[in-house]
């Protein structure tokens, strides 16, 4: 079983919103065939607390612009490691020490991720359309 195409959804809104607040590391696990209680994780990482809560408070924005409210909220008074439950996905948002240390990635390698690519990033070399730079 794979995540849910709503829990897809939800999970590349949250990436997206967590990107565009400059989260680092941002990736999405499909938890689905390990964990009934959800289907997939965002990870998205931050150098300090107060990066931390920006991306927060963004993720919760933007996901309630589209109706989704998180049932739950952790770790939100130290903003180290923020945990916020849609039901379907649980966003992670860990200041990068904690991010290291708990290495969730590891913990969940044997799960398929789901592609993740910041449309607001620049588009990588590789992906380009053959022209050279300068042009």
């Amino acid at each position: 079983m794979t995540a849910s195409a709503e829990a897809r959804d939800t999970a590349l809104l949250a990436a997206q919103a967590a990107a565009d607040k400059l989260a680092t590391d941002v990736s999405i696990v499909d938890v689905s065939d390990r964990l009934a209680i959800t289907d997939a994780f965002v990870l998205a990482s931050a150098p300090n607390e107060r990066q931390v809560q920006a991306i927060v408070d963004e993720v919760e924005a933007r996901l309630r612009k589209h109706g989704v409210k998180p049932v739950r909220r952790e770790g939100v008074n130290e903003a180290r490691w923020v945990l916020l439950d849609f039901v379907d996905v649980v966003v992670h948002v860990q200041h990068a020490e904690e991010r290291a240390y708990y290495a969730l990635e590891r913990l969940w390698k044997d799960c398929p991720t789901i592609p993740f690519e910041d449309s607001a990033a620049p588009p990588s070399p590789a992906s380009g359309d053959g022209e050279t730079a300068g042009r």
